[in-house]
C-alpha cells in the first residue's frame, strides 16, 4: 500500500478553505477503535523556495463542544469590540 494511501485511509471527511497564501484544511478522522477526531492543518507557502509550512492541530471528540465555544467566544469578541465595523 503507498504512503500517501495508508496516510488517508482514516479521513472521513475534508473541507478546504483557501486564503490567500494559506490553505486550511478541516479533516475529520477515525481511530482503529472507532473513535473521530478532527485535525486542522494550516498550510502556507514558502516565498523562499517552492516547498509549504505547515503547523497542524488535532481536536479530540471529548473537547469538540468546548473547542467550539472557546473558539465562538473568541471570534465573537473580535467582531464585536475590537473590529465592529468588519
Amino acid at each position: 500500500m503507498s504512503e500517501f494511501k495508508e496516510r488517508h485511509e482514516n479521513e472521513i471527511f475534508t473541507k478546504v478553505l483557501k486564503a490567500g497564501r494559506r490553505t486550511y484544511f478541516f479533516d475529520v478522522r477515525e481511530t482503529k477503535a472507532g473513535d473521530y477526531y478532527l485535525t486542522i492543518t494550516e498550510s502556507k507557502k514558502r516565498f523562499n523556495d517552492d516547498g509549504y509550512d505547515r503547523h497542524k492541530m488535532f481536536i479530540y471528540k471529548e473537547d469538540f463542544n468546548k473547542f467550539l465555544a472557546a473558539l465562538t467566544e473568541t471570534v465573537d469578541y473580535v467582531k464585536t469590540e475590537l473590529m465592529p465595523d468588519f
